[in-house]
């Protein structure tokens, strides 16, 4: 009787395994149906290049000068400021500009109020090897609806700078265009690389002076400068 019970049961565990084998195989063929191949070709994303930086052929050492300072006032506008201030706040904002250009390696002949010797600002633009040398002013004259823009140079070496320049300070300035002209001032005249000097505005018009005196004006008039600059040493790499 116990070899009986025994077989049967034997039997039944038999039967057991038959129908879970049977129903492992069912569930594997509906995977192997429905699921993606295993041998399916997975996408990879491209790896994008890392971009480099242009390469900077040179970089350019931009000397910019501003006119007057300390002992020497420049020109009385006219609510009372005098043109040495207006000069040493807009070079400074030029200067840092430039700080911003990796081409460029910027210098100033003064940093504050004091008085600096024609000779000695442009015996240090040359001794700094310097490629350019900008020096800003605000003009002055005794009709105060004078008005306008110029741009004045020396040296033939000069007149593309200045033309450049210049035609970017115009439009930045928005003044009426004075032109660019030749003029034999001390700190052109001793210079012996790409000089400039530009008359932004006539601090004796009330208009000009209003506009010179400005913040968001003199941020536009130091970018215009700036731009000017910069493309003229890059036509100057092509």
């Amino acid at each position: 009787m116990k070899m009986k019970n025994r077989k049967h049961r034997q039997g039944r565990q038999a039967i057991m395994v038959v129908i879970v084998v049977a129903l492992i195989g069912m569930i594997w063929s509906i995977y192997e149906q429905f699921s993606p191949s295993v041998s399916a070709e997975l996408t990879v994303p491209p790896i994008k290049e890392t971009e480099m930086p242009q390469q900077i052929s040179q970089r350019y050492k931009i000397v910019i000068d501003a006119g007057h300072g300390g002992k020497d006032p420049g020109a009385e506008g006219v609510s009372g400021n005098h043109e040495r201030a207006y000069t040493l706040a807009l070079s400074k904002k030029v200067f840092d500009l430039l700080q911003q250009e990796p081409m460029f390696e910027a210098y100033m002949t003064r940093t504050d109020d004091t008085f600096v010797d024609l000779e000695d600002r442009n015996k240090f633009a040359h001794d700094l090897d310097a490629d350019a040398l900008v020096s800003i002013h605000g003009n002055t004259y005794t009709d105060p609806d004078v008005s306008g823009t110029e741009t004045y140079y020396y040296g033939d070496d000069s007149i593309p700078f200045a033309h450049e320049v210049h035609e970017h300070l115009v439009e930045a300035a928005g003044f009426r265009d004075r032109g660019v002209r030749k003029e034999g001032w001390k700190i052109l005249t001793d210079s012996n690389i790409p000089a400039i000097l530009l008359e932004v505005g006539f601090l004796t018009n009330p208009s000009d002076e209003t506009n010179m005196l400005s913040e968001s004006h003199q941020d536009r008039t130091a970018q215009g400068i700036v731009n000017g600059i910069q493309d003229y040493f890059t036509d100057r790499e092509d």
